[in-house]
């Protein structure tokens, strides 16, 4: 059997997937950029390496997070999308499964945002370490700041829990708009926070130390963080009826496939918790840097970077391809699934290869925009290098995950799960060793290598259950991305020296602005001779990335 795909030059994406995955894309961007702007201001803000209120703040937001990934995060995006395609064929289009479904996630989101909201001081202990001298770890005082964020934050469980719940209807029902401009709106009202709390408080010099946060600092910076999440989620609610949707609540949670949901997500909970408890192991890791280099609100900040191609390239594509793959699962169309995987990753291989190279020659400067020590930056910029290394198998571990999901397999990705936490546990244990100013570099070198690993192991099983899904025309194709990367990095390389880059008085540290202007001058130069030298090895997923954009423009003259 050969391992080539039935065709090997893929078709343009058709219009209604390029629709789809270019309103994603916007979407996504928007608030990505967003995102960044608030998390400029914040470190602005409250400092960030070497900052003990910002390590605080890291703490209290991130765990409605932990929490919330741990109850409904994997489930609701991995189970509901095939669950409602599925119902969809029932004679009410599944409107009965939608009712039920949503008043069940409902109740159990309120019930579980209570419980851990009381259970805030538990959550903090669990995930921060702490030290009476603070030398590796928290001190007293900022454990007992990081709980007084815990307890304004986390009740934001329950409206990212109903954000992601009304969102995959919408995006099962093909409407995916509003899932991904959603998050916009949260931004702009955590933005506007930002600034009230900079006018009324100052910047990180007066807010850095934990000893000056009484009420009102903690009122007005967690208060309107949550307000920003639970705006997200309650703007989706005026887009149901305009997708065909109504709502009535069923309490009646039997009879429309409930159990083979609940069955299914088993697994999706299991992989959910193993990666929890391995973020556990990170968060402690990660606190002993608490007040000297980078920490948890650097690592923080970091991944944002590094999400932002995958969740601009990776997930806007994949998310639409997803539910065409669910659709060809459902009527048991295994070529058209394996299809849909070779082009997937082929053609988000093709963009977050750019993506990957282009930050990490840029990742001082880009570094610069939260910090404006160069000292700091520097050290942050490791940091953000070590991610990206993985940014790659990230994206396509994504995409394959997905692919079990569309066929009802939840156990094969949880046992992949469980042997890459094993992994990093080990790896974090070895870097817990390390001098603090290295513990965060040491973190996110264990989580590229512990998903490297993870890639490998989910292709091979993939193959294994699909067959042949064009391994060997993947594999070339990203060897095509490298080698077309490398002058493409020369040359950034090149900018990034003529801008300052690696001099502590060069432009690109002047100010926030440089360091902008020389990331987006470095990315553009880099995305021109990459291309370019894709054009000239006529790599044929290029055409349809130039047909996508082309359609684009012509649509908005």
């Amino acid at each position: 059997m050969t391992d080539a795909p039935r065709d090997p030059v893929p078709d343009p994406t058709p219009s209604g997937l390029g629709r789809a995955s270019a309103l994603l894309a916007s979407g996504t961007l928007v608030s990505r950029i967003l995102g960044f702007v608030k998390a400029i201001v914040l470190a602005a803000t409250i400092g960030q390496v070497g900052s003990a209120a910002g390590n605080a703040f890291a703490v209290g937001n991130q765990l409605p997070n932990n929490i919330y990934a741990l109850i409904a995060g994997g489930v609701l995006g991995a189970i509901l999308v095939p669950q409602i395609v599925r119902a969809g064929l029932h004679d009410d289009g599944g409107q009965r499964f939608i009712n039920k479904i949503v008043t069940l996630g409902a109740t159990v989101f309120i019930v579980i945002a209570i419980l851990a909201t009381l259970a805030a001081p538990l959550l903090v202990a669990l995930y921060a370490q702490s030290s009476a001298d603070g030398e590796r770890g928290f001190t007293p005082e900022g454990i007992a700041l990081a709980t007084a964020f815990a307890y304004w934050c986390l009740p934001q469980v329950l409206f990212y829990a109903l954000y992601s719940l009304l969102g995959e209807v919408l995006n099962a029902r093909k409407a995916f708009g509003p899932f991904t401009w959603a998050p916009v709106l949260n931004n702009v009202v955590a933005i506007a926070g930002l600034v009230a709390f900079s006018i009324l408080f100052g910047g990180a010099a007066e807010n850095s130390d934990v000893a000056v946060w009484d009420t009102d600092r903690i009122a007005v910076l967690a208060g309107t963080t949550t307000l920003g999440v639970a705006a997200q989620a309650a703007v989706l609610v005026l887009f149901w009826r305009r997708a065909g949707l109504s709502f009535r609540p069923d309490f009646r949670w039997r009879g429309v496939g409930l159990r083979r949901t609940g069955r299914s997500a088993g697994w999706v909970f299991g992989m959910i918790l193993v990666t929890q408890v391995a973020g556990i192991f990170q968060s402690n890791v990660a606190s002993i840097a608490a007040d000297n280099g980078p920490g948890l609100f650097a690592l923080s900040n970091s991944w944002l970077i590094f999400m932002l191609p995958h969740s601009v390239i990776a997930v806007s594509i994949a998310t639409a391809y997803f539910t065409r793959m669910s659709g060809h699962a459902t009527t048991g169309n295994m070529d058209g699934v394996r299809d849909d995987v070779s082009a997937s990753l082929r053609s988000i291989g093709l963009l977050v290869m750019l993506a990957a190279a282009a930050l990490l020659v840029a990742a001082i400067p880009f570094a610069a925009v939260f910090e404006t020590d160069y000292d700091n930056a520097v050290a942050m910029a490791w940091v953000i290098m070590a991610f990206l290394v993985g940014l790659v198998p990230f994206s396509a571990v994504f995409v394959m995950q997905r692919v079990f999901y569309s066929l009802e397999d939840t156990r094969t990705p949880f046992f992949v799960e469980t042997v890459k936490a094993g992994l990093f546990i080990i790896g974090a244990l070895i870097v817990s060793t390390l001098p603090t100013d290295r513990i965060g570099v040491g973190i996110a070198a264990v989580t590229t290598l512990a998903g490297l690993a993870q890639a490998v192991l989910t292709f091979v099983l993939l193959r294994r259950r699909l067959g042949h899904m064009g391994g060997r025309l993947i594999l070339r194709r990203h060897v095509q991305y490298v080698v077309a990367s490398l002058p493409a990095a020369a040359v950034g390389v090149g900018v990034l020296l003529l801008l300052g880059g690696l001099d502590p008085t060069g432009f690109a540290h002047a100010n926030r602005y440089a360091a902008i202007l020389t990331v987006a001058v470095i990315g553009a130069v880099m995305a021109g001779v990459y291309f370019a030298v894709l054009l000239v090895m006529r790599v044929p997923e290029l055409d349809g990335v130039v047909q996508i954009v082309s359609r684009r423009i012509r649509r908005r003259r």
